[in-house]
C-alpha cells in the first residue's frame, strides 16, 4: 500500500529499490549506473556502512523500469541514478517521500525509509531464506544483527511438527 500510494514515477522507483533490494537510504542516493548489472539482476553498494562494498539483488519486477529510467535520466554511467540539485537526491528528500506515502496510504504505523529495509529482511526470512543469505544481502558483519529479523518474522515460518503429533497417543 505504501509503494502504491506514490504517484511520482521517480519516487516510486526509489521506494521499490529500497524494498526490493534492502537498501539503506544512503546507499540508494549514492547508486550509479556503473554499479548495476540489471540484465543479471544484481548491483553493488560501493563504500556503504563501515565503508564496505556489498552485492544486492535487483528484482525481476523492477529491472525494466530501472533500465528505462536510467536510459532517460542518466547522462553518464558515473552520474547518480537519483539526482538532486547538487548531485544526488538527499536522504531528507527520500524520507519526505516515504512520510508522504505513509500519509497518502493512510497507514497507522510509522514508516520511514529504513522500514522498507526491515520489511525486505523480514519477508526474506518468512519466505524461507536462511539467516546467512539475509546477512549477506544486508551486509551485516554479524549473524546476531540479522537474527533480529527471525524474531520479527511471522510464526508461520516454523514448519516443524512435533513428533508426538504423528503418534497415536491418548
Amino acid at each position: 500500500m505504501l509503494i502504491n500510494s506514490i504517484s511520482n514515477p521517480k519516487h516510486k522507483l526509489m521506494a521499490k529499490m529500497m524494498y526490493s533490494a534492502g537498501l539503506r537510504v544512503s546507499e540508494l542516493v549514492h547508486l550509479k549506473p556503473e554499479n548495476l548489472d540489471i540484465r543479471n539482476g544484481y548491483g553493488w553498494v560501493r563504500h556503504g556502512k563501515g565503508n564496505k562494498d556489498r552485492m544486492f539483488i535487483i528484482a525481476e519486477s523492477v529491472k525494466g523500469e530501472l533500465d528505462s529510467y536510467i536510459s532517460k535520466e542518466c547522462a553518464s554511467s558515473d552520474s547518480y541514478i537519483f539526482r538532486g540539485f547538487s548531485g544526488h537526491i538527499t536522504t531528507a528528500a527520500v524520507r519526505s517521500v516515504i512520510k508522504n506515502a505513509r500519509k497518502n496510504a493512510k497507514l497507522s504505523k510509522h514508516a520511514h525509509p529504513h522500514t522498507l529495509r526491515h520489511s525486505f529482511s523480514k519477508h526474506l526470512i518468512e519466505n524461507g531464506s536462511s539467516v546467512a543469505e539475509v546477512q549477506s544481502l544486508l551486509g551485516h558483519s554479524s549473524a546476531e544483527t540479522t537474527m533480529v529479523y527471525v524474531h520479527l518474522a511471522s510464526p508461520k515460518m516454523i514448519d516443524a511438527v512435533s513428533p508426538i503429533d504423528s503418534l497415536l497417543i491418548r
